[in-house]
Order: C-alpha cells, then structure tokens, then sequence
C-alpha cells in the first residue's frame, strides 16, 4: 500500500470516528459547513504530544478526536525485558512531574508480589515523598491552566514554590527531576535533618503563598469566565469512563485509594478527601487548591510521627544489602552480586498495586513466571484513561474553550504513551 493510499485510509478512518460522535452531521459534505482541523501534536496548550482532531462549525466544537501515541515509550515492553530493580529510574519517567510518588507506586507492586514488608520509618517517609510529589504536581497544574487562560502571573509564582520542593529532592536523593528514590524493600537513603528543616520551611510559608494565588484567581473575571461550566462532564460519564483524581473527585465521587484502599501508612493520618459537583473546569482547579492544603496538613503529621529506625527490609535475597554490608560481609556480597546479575525471583503470579497519584490511580499489574523480571506488566496511567473524557468535555463548546478543558484535565504524555 503506498503512503498516500494509507494516509487516505487513515484519514477516512478518523471521519468515520468523528461522524460516530454525533449523529446529526454526515460527512456526506464535510466542508460544506464544517471545518476539520489539526490540534497539536505541536501545540504549546496541549502540554506534550496530544493531537486533537477538532471539527467545528465556525468556533463550535461539534466533535473531537484525540489521538495518542507520538512519544512511542514502550516502557511496558522495557519492564518485561528488565530486572525488578533496573526498571526504577524508567518510573521517573511516567508522570515526570511527580517522579518521587511513581518510584513508590512501582515498588509497592514489587513488594505486594514479592511479600516483603517494609519498616515504619520507610513508609512514612514514602508518604512524605508521594504528598510532596502531589503538591508540585498540582503547582504546575494550576500554574499552566491559568497561563493558558492568560494568567501569567499565576505560572510564575507556582514554579517558585515548586522549586521549593525541588531543592528538597537535591538534598533527600541527590536529583531535582528524576529521582530513582524509591528501592524494593526500602529507600536510597535516609531522610535527614536537613531535610526536615527545609520542608518545615516551606510548609510554614505555603499557606500564604497558595493564599496569594487562589486569591488572584478568584478575582479574575477573565478566568472565571473562561473556567466556569466549560469542560463539563456527568458524574455517571466520569464513572463510565473510569476517570480517577481530581477530574472524578470535582464531579462529586468522593474516591481516593488513600482512603479507600489504604497502602503505606494513610490510615494513621487525618485527612479530607476533597469533593466538588459542579464537575466543569473550574471546579478542577478549586480541587487541587484544596488537595495542596490536605497534602501540606499530612507533610506536617508525618513529619511529626515519623519513627526512628531502619529504612529498608532485611531480606537479603530479595532486597539489595546496604554497601557497608556488602564491603564488609561475604554473605551480603554474594547476595549482591545474585541480585544485580540474574535479577529477584518472586513467586509465579499476578498482582494488581494501584496508588493515588496526583493525576489520579497509577497502578500496576505484573505477572510473574518465577524469573528475575516480570513475564507481563501492564500500568494502569490516569492521564491516558482522563485524556479520553475530551469529547464529552468538548463537544459544544468553544474553540477557545479547548485549551482551558485540557489544562483543567492536568495530562502528562509520558505516562499516557506509556
């Protein structure tokens, strides 16, 4: 087939989609009234590879395509050709704003399969590592949906505090971006008190500074306008389709794997899950306002409960030995060299670790045949599951509308080309 009769075919094959969507246009003359445009996959609004194909009557949306798959990641395929341990830094990769809570997702699979407990101090510490996560995950978030609405100002001081965070990461694991914190059994290092002093820094200004933001926003008519009953989708839809985060939480279902299906130590600690009906891109947006706030009242819990003690699971035939150990005992190097070169050998099986991430549930199902890396693994990724409410949220709308209901859905291509 030559690449003109393919690009032909492709192309009809997209009418098709776009003809399903709405029943009352045929596109037995597609240009007589209507329009079929190009969005992205080079489009700064679309935060990363997204393609949309629009097809509007004047600025009317009548119906959207989204098409995924530009990235070619393949990260599933690496897993099932990688060690247990050698996939970590590739989970930095998934939801790159939130490279921390991914490491801790992944790992928790890992040892859910493996059965390996993990010591008190390293769980609170992961909880501190996935709400910091969350908090500048939703920074830029909120920060990126106002500049695509035309606030800018919004966008800088949201990377400001951001960067707070940031140099928190330099100091914990020695990176600001991709992390690779998070280890099978345990962590790459201990939480110290440098670290705690920092974050008590910045929990004891980030109230006020997100109060400055959240009311800059709530007095701009513009963004108000340009939020408010845009992107709306029904609570049933958001169900139906198996939306998670803060996209199904501003539809009214109050559902948060912190609470629902508690992992690490979150049923130790006081927290709201936050709730909205009105379910448009506004309501979005006042959710993550409020899940920082929730998220920077459990920094601070487990700041002040966080245990003293080891940090990583004595198993030696499972978990990496620390390399004082390794130099220094014969049992713990041979354990060493076994690990690193023929991998972990988990039990033969299958299971499913789902976390709430700041997109919404990150999970990850691995079946294992006995050898040192998995026969299949599949990550369930809330952005590419989010990502297909777009023509629900857009049809009807404004062309212009387009960019507020992305940024108010918060994907990361990354995890959604997974």
């Amino acid at each position: 087939m030559s690449a003109r009769t393919s690009e032909e075919s492709k192309k009809s094959q997209i009418l098709a989609a776009l003809e399903d969507q709405d029943t009352t246009v045929t596109m037995g003359d597609p240009l007589e009234n209507d329009m079929v445009l190009n969005m992205g996959p080079q489009h700064p609004a679309t935060h990363g590879v997204l393609r949309l194909l629009v097809r509007l009557d004047g600025e009317t949306v009548k119906a959207v395509v989204p098409e995924l798959g530009y990235l070619h990641r393949g990260y599933e395929k690496i897993a099932e050709n990688s060690g247990y341990h050698e996939f970590i830094p590739h989970t930095d990769r998934l939801d790159y704003l939130s490279p921390l809570s991914n490491n801790v997702a992944y790992v928790l699979a890992v040892e859910k399969l493996l059965g390996t407990e993990v010591p008190e101090r390293a769980q609170y510490i992961r909880v501190l590592c996935c709400e910091m996560a969350r908090i500048a995950s939703h920074l830029v978030a909120t920060g990126s949906m106002a500049m695509d609405v035309g606030a800018l100002t919004v966008l800088l001081w949201t990377f400001r505090e951001r960067e707070k965070l940031l140099d928190i990461y330099d100091v914990l694991c020695g990176a600001r971006f991709t992390t690779s914190y998070a280890r099978i059994g345990g962590l790459q290092q201990d939480w110290t008190p440098q670290c705690t002093g920092m974050l008590d820094h910045f929990l004891g200004e980030f109230p006020q500074d997100l109060e400055e933001v959240e009311q800059l926003l709530r007095a701009n008519r513009i963004f108000i306008d340009r939020c408010e009953d845009v992107g709306y989708i029904s609570r049933e839809d958001a169900i139906g389709l198996g939306l998670t985060g803060p996209i199904l939480r501003a539809a009214g279902v109050p559902r948060d794997l912190r609470r629902d299906s508690p992992y690490l130590v979150y049923n130790a600690l006081d927290f709201e899950v936050i709730t909205l009906s009105e379910s448009d891109a506004l309501a979005r947006f006042y959710v993550r306002l409020a899940e920082m706030k929730e998220s920077a009242k459990i920094l601070r819990q487990a700041l002040d409960r966080m245990p003293a003690g080891p940090i990583h699971a004595h198993e030696p035939k499972k978990v990496l030995p620390r390399k004082d150990r390794v130099y220094t005992r014969m049992e713990e190097l041979i354990h060493d060299f076994m690990l690193i070169n023929t991998g972990i050998n988990p039990p033969v099986g299958e299971i499913y670790q789902g976390t709430e991430s700041s997109k919404g549930e990150l999970g990850f199902t691995i079946v294992s045949d006995g050898t040192g890396h998995p026969w299949r693994m599949k990550i369930r990724s809330p952005s590419m599951t989010n990502l297909s409410a777009l023509p629900l949220m857009l049809k009807g709308g404004m062309i212009s509308d387009i960019v507020a209901v992305i940024g108010s859905v918060d994907p990361v291509m990354g995890e959604a080309d997974k």
